[in-house]
């Protein structure tokens, strides 16, 4: 009987192994410069049941700081749609879903510069 077991365990382990991908992110300027200590959220959007509790061993959500690289590496997560979500300073903010089914994906974000603020109580050009 244990023979089967550790039979069954040992076939299932690619099956597992093929539900992970790793993920690395590339946070830049658009002129390519990295961008540190940006805030990088990370939320899978694979749907579970609202009667079903999350196992606490699976993380759902990563709340992650880009490296002096502006890199952000996460190893083994699952595959499927992620929310990315990024703030940084001096930059608009940036959020996206992405379909990650590679073993292995790199995503580069070039954030933009602010866009200048605009009031409807602005006077327009010819002063009126």
């Amino acid at each position: 009987m244990r023979k089967y077991l550790v039979t069954v365990f040992l076939a299932a382990l690619p099956l597992v192994a093929d539900d992970s991908t790793k993920l690395e992110i590339h946070v830049t300027t658009e002129a390519g410069r990295p961008i540190e200590n940006a805030s990088v959220v990370i939320k899978f959007r694979g749907g579970t049941s609202a009667k079903v509790k999350p196992n606490p061993k699976f993380r759902t959500e990563w709340d992650v700081k880009t490296s002096q690289d502006g890199l952000v590496k996460l190893p083994g997560i699952q595959k499927g749609a992620i929310l990315i979500q990024i703030r940084a300073d001096n930059f608009q903010t940036f959020g996206q879903v992405f379909d990650v089914q590679e073993d292995e994906r790199v995503i580069t974000i070039p954030l933009k510069p602010p866009q200048p603020q605009y009031s409807a109580h602005d006077k327009d050009k010819d002063g009126k």
